[in-house]
């Protein structure tokens, strides 16, 4: 007797062709969020990098100006720390969102859907 799979590809190709096309929809889907994910994890980071490079800047002209400025004459010494403080902090915000977004659900669907398919034909074939 036949494998169940060859008897419905002889007989209903159509029924293929459909389940074919709903695979690469399912796959179409999956990518579009995954692009998506990753664009934005990309442009999380970036701003991140951006952030950090600012805060160093901003950190090393501190220190310079906190150098040469004798502590008596400087009025706002809290302004040389908040200054490279706020740009750090937006780092690691950016940094931290970057992580929670997590890929751990990608393609779950279509890893899903080729279970049941694969579990559908190991149990016909035992039928």
């Amino acid at each position: 007797m036949l494998h169940p799979l060859l008897h419905l590809v002889a007989t209903q190709p159509q029924l293929l062709a459909e389940h074919a096309e709903a695979y690469a929809e399912l796959i179409a889907a999956q990518v579009g969020t995954a692009s998506v994910a990753l664009k934005r994890r990309a442009m999380l980071g970036a701003v991140a990098l951006c952030c950090l490079g600012v805060a160093a800047v901003l950190a090393g002209v501190a220190l310079m100006l906190w150098a040469v400025i004798p502590p008596a004459d400087i009025h706002a010494t809290w302004a040389l720390i908040v200054g490279p403080l706020l740009p750090a902090v937006a780092s690691a915000a950016c940094l931290a969102a970057a992580r929670s977004d997590g890929e751990a659900g990608g393609f779950s669907a279509l890893r899903e859907q080729l279970r049941a398919d694969i579990g559908m034909l190991r149990e016909a074939g035992t039928a």
